[in-house]
């Protein structure tokens, strides 16, 4: 088990967690590509009750093509998403893999919408796909 600091651009929003992540994850859906401003968004979940918040957020809410929705916390300074929620999940929180600015967090297991993915993307070899 490793402690890690995830935190916005300027400090203020920060999330700790106290465990290792259960699923470290890569979606390729047009939302996750405009939310981050990249080709795909990498997340990790974490068990909720692992995980300490900091800080002042503002949210938005997103509702996913089958109708769940997910609250995306991020920071009213500087506007980095740091962690999201999904309803019917509440036992987690997700936050950025980016967030935690560490070149050793665990690499993706599972990677959605790859229907999405762009042409030059290439998965870590024995990634879970799911279309």
């Amino acid at each position: 088990m490793t402690t890690r600091t995830a935190s916005c651009s300027c400090g203020q929003l920060t999330a700790i967690t106290s465990a290792d992540p259960f699923r470290v994850s890569v979606c390729h859906c047009l939302a996750c590509q405009r939310r981050t401003g990249s080709v795909f968004a990498a997340q990790a979940r974490f068990p909720a009750n692992s995980v300490a918040i900091a800080g002042t957020s503002n949210t938005f809410v997103r509702v996913g093509d089958a109708g769940s929705r997910s609250t995306f916390h991020f920071c009213p300074t500087c506007g980095a998403t740091v962690y999201y929620t999904s309803e019917g999940r509440e036992d987690s929180i997700v936050i950025p893999v980016g967030a935690f600015a560490d070149l050793a967090f665990p690499s993706p297991t599972f990677s959605v919408y790859e229907e999405r993915m762009h042409t030059w993307v290439e998965m870590p070899a024995g990634i879970e796909h799911m279309a």
